[in-house]
This record gives C-alpha cells, sequence and structure tokens, in this order.
C-alpha cells in the first residue's frame, strides 16, 4: 500500500465529480462514517480506486479524548472502511465528542493534563488493537484553553504521539487558528513538534468573527495560512498536503486555484 503524497482534496458527494476530474490527483480523504463497511461503496470512490488514487478514511466520531473507553463498534466500522478502500493508515481527532451517553455533534477540546493524555493514550492503544492499519492522530482547533492545562501544546501532542507510537496528522489550518486566538506564534509550536512524524498534513480556509479566527473550511484559505505551509515545508515537508472544504463550495475554477496555491507553497506539482 502506498502512502499519502502530493496534493490532495477531502472528498464529498458534493463535489466527486470536480475530484474526478483532477488529472494529476494522488490521494483523498474521505469521512470514514459516510463509507459503509458492507454494500456498495459511493461510485466516486471505486473509481478513484481503479485510478490507483489512495483514499484515507478519516474519523469523526471515536472520541478518542473520551473518559469512556472507545466504542469497539465504532472502530469496528473504521477497520472495516479502512479494509475496503485498501487504505494505507487511518485518522482521528485528539478530541471528544461524547460524555455520560451524550453526543455533542462537535469535536470538542482537551484540556492538556496528565489525565487527558492517560486516556486518550488508552483509547489509541484500544483502537490500535483493532485496526489494520497505522492511525495519525489530529490536534483539533479550539477556542479557548481550559484553566487547568498542565502541559503546553507541543508537550501533550509528543508525550501522546510517544506513548502512542501514533502518526501525527498536522493542521497547518489549526495550528494557524490557535496561535492566531491565544496570541502565539504559529512556528513556535512547528519548531516544537516531531515533523518528522508526520503522516499528511490538513490545510483549510477560516474567517473573523466576534474577534475570533474560526477554522471554518467553507472559506478561502488566507494567504497566512498558505505563508505557514511554506514554513512548515522549509523545516520538513511532508508526504502530502490536503485541502478540506466542507460546503460553500466554490466553482471550480476557485477549487482548482487553491490547489495550485497549496502546490506552489509546498513544492509540490500540481495536481489540476
Amino acid at each position: 500500500m502506498t502512502g499519502p503524497s502530493g496534493v490532495g482534496i477531502g472528498w464529498r458527494p458534493e463535489i466527486a465529480g470536480f475530484v474526478a476530474e483532477l488529472p494529476g490527483l494522488r490521494f483523498v480523504e474521505v469521512v470514514a462514517e459516510g463509507v459503509p463497511a458492507s454494500g456498495p461503496l459511493p461510485s466516486g470512490l471505486t473509481q478513484l480506486r481503479e485510478r490507483a488514487v489512495t483514499v484515507v478514511p478519516h474519523g469523526v466520531r471515536l472520541s478518542l479524548g473520551g473518559t469512556e473507553p472507545v466504542d469497539r463498534a465504532r472502530v469496528a466500522h473504521l477497520a472495516a472502511v479502512a479494509q475496503r478502500l485498501d487504505a494505507p493508515l487511518v485518522s482521528e481527532h485528539i478530541a471528544f465528542v461524547r460524555a455520560g451517553g451524550l453526543e455533542a455533534g462537535h469535536l470538542l477540546p482537551l484540556p492538556r493534563s496528565r489525565e487527558a493524555v492517560d486516556a486518550v493514550c488508552a483509547n489509541v492503544a484500544r483502537a490500535q488493537a483493532e485496526l489494520p492499519v497505522p492511525i495519525a492522530l489530529e490536534p483539533i482547533a479550539a477556542l479557548v484553553d481550559w484553566p487547568d492545562d498542565e502541559l503546553d501544546e507541543a508537550d501533550f501532542l509528543t508525550e501522546i504521539l510517544d506513548r502512542t507510537g501514533a502518526l501525527l496528522l498536522l493542521d497547518v489550518a489549526n495550528v494557524h487558528a490557535n496561535a492566531r486566538n491565544r496570541g502565539a506564534d504559529p512556528l513556535t509550536l512547528l519548531d516544537r513538534l516531531p515533523l518528522e512524524r508526520v503522516a499528511y498534513a490538513h490545510v483549510a480556509g477560516g474567517a473573523e468573527h466576534g474577534g475570533f479566527y474560526h477554522d471554518t473550511h467553507t472559506d478561502p484559505v488566507p494567504a497566512e495560512v498558505l505563508e505557514l505551509v511554506g514554513a512548515l515545508c522549509a523545516r520538513r515537508r511532508p508526504p502530502a498536503l490536503l485541502l478540506e472544504r466542507d460546503g460553500h463550495y466554490p466553482p471550480a475554477a476557485e477549487l482548482r486555484a487553491e490547489l495550485d496555491a497549496l502546490a506552489a507553497a509546498a513544492g509540490f506539482p500540481a495536481v489540476t
């Protein structure tokens, strides 16, 4: 199995036709919960697999940061999707989405505490025991920090990666959002993360609302995020970069321009 490489895009049914027409595309990411564990696959994904395009399942509902053990049925579904798509790896978030039987419907940030590290590592280990491929963990964007943080973000992430042996899915847009909202320098985080562990990176757009920068996935990628991509690649270029769009899809020409800008910032071949 070939890992993700070059510039990719998040596959969504709404833009399946656009994605299918990208001549240089080598990988896509798909929301794992939207792919059935059995029965027919979405036709667009089948066509991509026939073109030898790598498809990475991206989970959003495992709740790896929850204090409750991860749901084995959800892990089994992610494992089945990985096998169906012949995926080289899967990815999920360092976050929680449920507690006490209640579903939040959103990715919620964890306190950066020793207890949270233990909870994440335990759930990642439970998932790894059932998954047929490696898992990459994605830190999320958060508007606020918990008051009882014991670790900074770099130490928190590095400890989780070291203890689990997992890969890192580095979302450059999240790094930008968190630094901007905290009044911090995003390069400080990049300089302290184990960039050799990055399996691939996300890039997405956002917008300012109410004095905060929101990682919307529905707005164009700002120049500051593209500059951060260049800074990341100057330190250690990840094997692949993926453009995320989740609604308010622009005309095809604008999507192609975003993919071209991402390729140029990273020094990757254009896929358009």
